[in-house]
């Protein structure tokens, strides 16, 4: 038996335990099982590697995919230029666990985004600087598109959302949301912005997929942006750790 999982804390739902069990079982995937590891210590790590033999996969989430760093022996190129990893690969060579760590977030955004990029998406707001903003900037940086972090608390190389002015949003035509809001249950919040500033050459992202449209992408798309949920990046990323895990 293979087990793969996912490490995170809380983990009310999982997009990735429905995925991979229904992969297994509509590709006729035998002795493979997809779990949940509830941890709210990143430090029980090795003791969960410990206790269930048959990992040799994992997928990391909030608020694990910094603090993971230090546990692991190797970490592709990528992963280490974002400094968040959301995939691990877990090899057991002579009684020892040697785990190599991926992310899959950055993968993932890009083929989703990329389809809808037009010319005048050249400059970016990107809300929130959390764990999954970090793959988001990487992304933005390799395909040339300026941006500019918007955060509720001051911080270095980020505006307020009270900063966030007509002529910024006149200029910045491309806006992602990598925050938690307006996602399920909290789904009647949304970034802090005026609205009414975004037309129809805007186009929204929000990494968030339940609900399939948030607040976000519903008042942008009311003002006539095209708009784009999170679920397509996370079934590329979930590809994206199957080839890595298969490797």
């Amino acid at each position: 038996m293979k087990t793969y999982g996912l490490i995170g804390f809380p983990l009310s739902h999982s997009f990735s335990k429905k995925y991979f069990t229904e992969k297994f079982l509509n590709e006729g995937i035998v002795d493979h099982q997809y779990e949940l590891y509830s941890i709210e210590d990143i430090q029980s790590l090795p003791e969960l590697l410990s206790a269930e033999t048959t990992i040799s996969g994992l997928n990391v989430t909030i608020p694990h995919k910094v603090g993971v760093l230090p546990f692991l022996n190797e970490i592709d190129e990528a992963a280490e230029k974002i400094g968040a990893v959301n995939c691990i690969c877990v090899n057991r060579l002579e009684g020892e666990v040697h785990l190599k760590g991926f992310n899959t977030d950055a993968f993932g955004f890009e083929k989703s985004l990329s389809p809808l990029l037009q010319q005048q998406h050249t400059k970016a707001l990107v809300f929130g600087d959390g764990g999954a903003a970090k793959a988001v900037k990487y992304v933005l940086e390799k395909l040339g598109i300026e941006y500019k972090v918007v955060v509720r608390k001051a911080a270095e190389n980020a505006i307020l959302y009270s900063e966030v002015t007509p002529d910024i949003l006149a200029n910045y035509k491309l806006l992602i949301n990598t925050t938690p809001l307006g996602m399920s249950p909290n789904v009647d919040t949304f970034p802090e912005i005026d609205y009414s500033k975004i037309g129809d050459q805007h186009l929204a992202y929000d990494l968030v997929y339940n609900p399939l449209e948030t607040a976000f992408l519903s008042k942008a798309a009311a003002q006539g942006a095209v708009t784009k949920n999170g679920l397509e990046m996370l079934h590329q990323q979930a590809e994206k750790a199957w080839a890595i895990w298969n490797t």
